[in-house]
């Protein structure tokens, strides 16, 4: 059994791949579901839905933590620590709504995403040629879904200008971005910690962005000599050592 799951989660086949684009939608739906619950009241539907999600999520954590070859660096990776706070979130209402406030959390699952890179930049030119504008605008968004989550969890309830997820949104937008329009504020010490935090690493990853859309276009190719990665799409010889590269080309 345990050559089965490998494979799919490790392998080189196309059922594999398959699988952990599956995956991929998996972790989209579910934050989906996370940010559209957020409007209206849990009502049993709701928590039996979040009951199914937190079943799998665990079903998958089992999964990798057997597949796992040293199982104790396993539990140092921020990652895994992201899905233990995934499954807590969903399975919450069933301790009580007391820890239902985790589930906003399950937005931390996105850092899996990453495991897909390479493959993604197999699979799709388009990926391949806009690779730093993708991984910056994910960057991004993943920061925007962890501190949007966040205030949500901290301020909903306590804090009159929090309604929904939209409010946090909001919010979290109009400061990584400096607008500042001040009809929301955030409250306590915990929310002004997480203004100061929304201000200083996003426009950190913001800054980044911006730097991958507007600089010229690279394409990747490693210099056999040097190791230099990103060259002109143009180049005939490398810009550090002056080796001759050959950029494959589909001549368009």
């Amino acid at each position: 059994m345990l050559t089965f799951f490998r494979e799919l989660y490790d392998g080189d086949t196309r059922r594999a791949h398959r699988f952990r684009y599956a995956l991929l939608t998996f972790d989209i739906v579910t934050i989906a579901f996370v940010i559209v619950t957020s409007f209206f009241t849990h009502t049993f539907t709701v928590e039996v839905i979040d009951a199914v999600f937190g079943v799998l999520i665990l079903a998958d954590f089992v999964i990798r933590f057997l597949l796992e070859r040293q199982k104790r660096r396993y539990f140092l990776r921020f990652a895994t620590w992201a899905d233990v706070v995934a499954i807590v979130s969903f399975l919450a209402p069933i301790t009580g709504e007391g820890f239902g406030f985790l589930r906003v959390l399950r937005t931390l699952r996105l850092l899996h995403t990453y495991q897909l890179s390479a493959r993604l930049r197999q699979d799709f030119r388009y990926f391949r040629e806009h690779e730093d504008v993708i991984l910056a605008t994910v960057n991004l968004a993943v920061f925007l879904f962890i501190m949007t989550g966040l205030i949500y969890a901290l301020q909903y309830g306590r804090n009159p200008q929090i309604l929904n997820y939209a409010d946090a949104l909001y919010f979290t937008v109009t400061t990584l971005t400096t607008t500042g329009f001040g009809d929301i504020t955030l409250e306590g010490t915990s929310g002004h910690l997480l203004s100061v935090a929304v201000m200083i690493v996003g426009i950190t990853l913001f800054l980044r962005l911006a730097t991958a859309l507007f600089r010229p276009p690279k394409v990747r190719h490693t210099c056999p000599t040097c190791g230099l990665k990103l060259h002109d799409p143009d180049a005939v010889h490398c810009k550090h050592c002056g080796e001759t590269i050959r950029i494959e080309t589909e001549g368009l």
